[in-house]
């Protein structure tokens, strides 16, 4: 791949878990940005530890060689009233825009039950026609909020909300405005649709409309706990559901090749949310970066 199109990032999210704060809530937000450039990485997206003041932030990534190239944001159509999500979201973007980000990654989480105590497989939303058209519709107002400021805005298909399944995905795409593109997860599908397969044909059919890419790798057997055991979200976070390129079920190389072929430009952010404690975050930033070297070349 050609490191002028294409850069690799990581998410503190190994270090420090947003969801489930009492994960890493040892390592400092200084810990967590050394040991990011120390793996070899040169972008981070935005977690709960980073200081919200932008002349801060920029200090400490420029220290570092680091920079913003994305930020989570929790979209509530299906909650809120419209003016109030687009509110938060042109916050949001003002932040990123300012720390250099060219993607704002959102995810619709109204009704998600990804940070519930419910089973991830049994429980999660599936949306009624009038909740489609509210996040249709509010997905379209904040693509062309985005490109005010030169920015893309990107779909986070995850486990737990109502754009998950690779049915669901379509239908999404399907409907929304061509400035709305596809955050590809790579994790995220294969824990949905529980194959291989499944990770190639989505990047397949989306290629050309990734706006963001996240590569998070998946073990399996955890995931036929969770089933079996009914287990929730952040329970299979703990158990170990996800951990980085290199260390889970999925093989990179064709997606790596997919993405090449297709002339993607942006991001590649490794995304693994584990126990800290269970999963040393440096040691297993260390193996991500020299996997996606050897598979990639960047």
């Amino acid at each position: 791949m050609d490191s002028n199109k294409v850069k690799v990032g990581i998410a503190p999210i190994g270090w420090t878990n947003d969801d489930l704060p009492d994960l890493g809530s040892e390592n400092t937000f200084e810990q967590c940005v050394s040991e990011m450039a120390l793996a070899g990485f040169t972008g981070t997206e935005v977690g709960n530890k980073y200081p919200r003041d932008t002349d801060a932030l920029k200090k400490a990534l420029n220290l570092r060689g680091i920079e913003i190239c994305n930020a989570w944001f929790s979209a509530c159509f299906t909650t809120k009233s419209e003016e109030e999500v687009l509110e938060e979201f042109k916050a949001h973007r003002d932040f990123l825009y300012e720390m250099g980000a060219k993607v704002i990654g959102a995810a619709e989480v109204g009704n998600s039950i990804q940070g519930l105590s419910d089973p991830i497989f049994e429980a999660k939303p599936v949306y009624t026609e009038e909740q489609w058209e509210k996040v249709v519709k509010g997905y379209n107002k904040m693509a062309d909020l985005a490109e005010e400021k030169g920015m893309k805005l990107t779909c986070h298909h995850h486990m737990g909300t109502g754009v998950q399944t690779m049915e669901e995905i379509d239908r999404f795409m399907s409907s929304v405005q061509d400035n709305v593109y596809l955050l590809y997860d790579s994790g995220h599908i294969y824990y949905s649709e529980g194959t291989y397969e499944s990770c190639l044909e989505l990047l397949k059919k989306y290629v050309k409309r990734v706006g963001h890419v996240h590569l998070k790798d998946i073990r399996p057997e955890v995931v036929a706990k969770v089933r079996a055991e009914k287990m929730s979200f952040l329970d299979g976070v703990r158990a170990g559901t996800f951990t980085v390129p290199g260390d889970g079920a999925i093989d990179f190389g064709p997606i790596f090749k997919i993405l090449e072929d297709n002339g993607y430009e942006g991001w590649m952010v490794v995304e693994a949310e584990q126990d800290p404690a269970k999963a040393n975050p440096l040691e297993y930033a260390l193996k991500a970066r020299k996997y996606i070297k050897e598979k990639s070349g960047l």
